[in-house]
């Protein structure tokens, strides 16, 4: 009964993953993996410094890897590409936040420990007057795929989660970058996006 009621703590531990913004502590580091995701020719790259102990700030198709020692997690963190303008359903409503749809395409897998649950609610756009952009919660029907699940998605040991999470977006002006920012960590990171 004991062992149960531990892997139940651990398990709402790691629902935090999925939260979009909270106090991580000083047990999570997150640093530059010697992996690296294959970006599409058409999105240029920028050589990055060398990782620290607290590096937070990638390249898109860098992949930070992320310690979680006390809710027992490793995992992997990373974006592949962002496009925009993206085809979307239709024309992105300016109440959602732009005219026209952009997607990141990001990839988060869990290298070792137990497992956790992620969602697009963590993840926004950032822009250089500090605007950000969140989620609209919208999937299915024409949205760009693959997607990246709405929903909590549990993603056990040795396995990943991949897709695109859109964003209506403004389509006079392009963000900084992108930011990944689940409670458990104890700082954002983020990936920077490069100039059209």
């Amino acid at each position: 009964m004991r062992s149960r009621a531990t892997a139940l703590t651990a398990a709402l531990l790691l629902a935090t993953l999925t939260a979009c913004s909270g106090s991580g502590d000083d047990s999570t580091t997150v640093t530059k993996s010697d992996k690296t995701e294959a970006a599409p020719t058409s999105t240029p790259t920028t050589p990055s410094p060398e990782p620290s102990k607290s590096q937070t700030t990638f390249a898109i198709g860098e992949t930070a890897d992320i310690n979680d020692e006390e809710n027992g997690a490793h995992f992997t963190a990373s974006v592949i590409a962002y496009t925009q303008p993206e085809k979307g359903p239709e024309a992105a409503l300016e109440g959602l936040g732009g005219e026209i749809w952009a997607t990141a395409e990001v990839k988060v897998c869990n290298t070792k420990g137990v497992t956790f649950s992620v969602s697009q609610f963590p993840w926004s756009l950032e822009y250089k007057d500090g605007t950000r952009i969140e989620v609209t919660g919208l999937n299915g029907g024409d949205m760009p795929k693959p997607e990246f699940p709405t929903d909590d998605v549990s993603v056990k040991e040795g396995r990943c989660v991949r897709g695109k999470i859109p964003f209506p977006v403004p389509s006079a002006k392009r963000p900084e970058r992108i930011v990944y920012a689940p409670q458990s960590l104890p700082e954002p990171i983020d990936w920077t996006v490069p100039k059209a």
